[in-house]
Parts: C-alpha cells; sequence; structure tokens
C-alpha cells in the first residue's frame, strides 16, 4: 500500500520568503531545494532564464530543503545564504552557490561573502553560531508538510507540479496558469 503526498503547498507565501518578482505577480513558482543536489544546479538554470523573460507576471520562491544525508554542505550553504540574506544579499549569494555546487565548502563560502562585499565578521560569526539554522528549518519542516521527499519540488500557484523542470514544460506550466 502506498502513502500518498501531499500535492498542495502547506503554508503560503509569507513575508519569511525570498522572494523575486512583483507582489501581484500571475504566478507564484515555489521552489524547494538544496544548494549541493546536482538537480537543483540544473533547475536553476531554468529558473534563472525563466525570472529573467517573464519578469513581473511570474513571482519566484526560494525555500531550504537540504537533504543532508546525500549532501553534507548543503544545510551550510543554506545557512550561508541566510547569512548572506542579513546584508541584503540573498539573492546573489543563491546563485553564487547554485553556480559553483562543487564549492560550497567553507573557504569557498568565505570567498563568495567576500565576492558580495559582505562584512565578514558578522557572517562568519553568523555561520558559527548557527544563527539561521531555525530559519532554514523552518522550511524544511513547511516543505515536509507540503510532502516534498526530494529535491527540486516546485509548486506552482499553490500546487505542485511534478513534470520536468527544463526550461521549455516549465514555461508551458506557468503560462498555462496564467
Amino acid at each position: 500500500m502506498s502513502q500518498s503526498r501531499a500535492t498542495q503547498l502547506s503554508v503560503p507565501v509569507n513575508q519569511h520568503d525570498h522572494v523575486d518578482g512583483v507582489v501581484d505577480a500571475t504566478v507564484t513558482l515555489v521552489e524547494y531545494g538544496d544548494y549541493e543536489c546536482p538537480y537543483c544546479e540544473e533547475a536553476h538554470q531554468a529558473v534563472k532564464e525563466l525570472r529573467r523573460t517573464l519578469n513581473e507576471r511570474v513571482r519566484f520562491v526560494f525555500r531550504h530543503f537540504p537533504l543532508t544525508q546525500l549532501h553534507p554542505h548543503a544545510q551550510r550553504a543554506a545557512e550561508a545564504a541566510e547569512a548572506a540574506a542579513e546584508q541584503g544579499k540573498f539573492w546573489e549569494m543563491h546563485d553564487l552557490l547554485f553556480e559553483h555546487p562543487s564549492e560550497i565548502r567553507e573557504a569557498e563560502l568565505q570567498d563568495f561573502a567576500a565576492t558580495l562585499d559582505l562584512d565578514l565578521t558578522q557572517f562568519n560569526d553568523e555561520l558559527a553560531m548557527h544563527t539561521h539554522r531555525s530559519r532554514v528549518r523552518e522550511d524544511i519542516i513547511s516543505g515536509a508538510q507540503s510532502g516534498v521527499i526530494g529535491t527540486p519540488t516546485f509548486f506552482i500557484n499553490g500546487e505542485r507540479y511534478d513534470e520536468q523542470w527544463d526550461v521549455a514544460p516549465l514555461r508551458t506550466a506557468l503560462e498555462d496558469a496564467m
């Protein structure tokens, strides 16, 4: 007997989310992702293209879902993204992490923070104290409540999207939702 998975986003997009796009966009695309996941890296390229070409019609939300049993640096990368967010640079760090997935060990996180001109003392203190661990955990819990078991997992206007995450099929699904 198989278990059924939720097909709805259990936690609506809110003020704690990282949102790229306008509030009143026609469509909201939510991704649960892991910075060390090779499939998320592929999906990132598609989403980046769609963010660029669909402009104001789609808002994109990223939520952390580090699969730590498979990806030992994913939790640390998620916390680094949150530390960058504290300094207004979430999306810049997000992009760097996905564009250099094999380079997310401690030295590389420091290099990324320096590249983004972050306050390194604040960044390092927040990583050392795991300041953002609970924020990442909130995303993991909301993902689990929404039936997320792997990454990437997408939701379009609150409905799970289980098709391919290449540009063309994802664009079609977003345009259909419009």
